[in-house]
């Protein structure tokens, strides 16, 4: 996934591949993981599961850093992700080419933002 994302620059030239963090539950919480974000040079923002914490005591080295403010930004793709399943097609997933369903996807995103546009009208008439 993180293959498809195109970050632009400040300054001209090619866009990043990699975002410069990922944020992410405890559920990506893992030892494979956090290397794979440092050998490709990206933050992790993940809080540590309370059984690594407990294993941390065992072991030497540094604990994982943590930016909490970051963390807290996550809540915004959250409530879009929650969003977004409202519509009955994009949570089921009906659709199983990624095409179709990225069809689907687009066409429940249009559906919300125009609801949300015509909501003030409908009110005033």
């Amino acid at each position: 996934m993180l293959d498809a994302v195109r970050t632009p620059r400040a300054t001209p030239g090619r866009p990043r591949h990699r975002p410069q963090a990922l944020a992410g539950d405890k559920g990506y919480s893992y030892p494979r993981f956090r290397q794979w974000l440092r050998r490709h040079r990206v933050r992790a923002v993940i809080p540590e599961r309370a059984d690594q914490v407990r294993q941390r005591a065992h072991r030497p080295g540094r604990k994982p850093a943590f930016d909490r403010a970051a963390y807290r930004r996550r809540s915004a793709i959250e409530c879009c992700i929650g969003w977004l399943k409202e519509a009955r097609g994009v949570a089921t997933r009906y659709e199983k080419l990624a095409i179709q369903f990225l069809g689907v996807l687009k066409l429940a995103i249009i559906r919300k933002l125009l609801k949300r546009l015509l909501a003030p009208l409908s009110h005033t008439a």
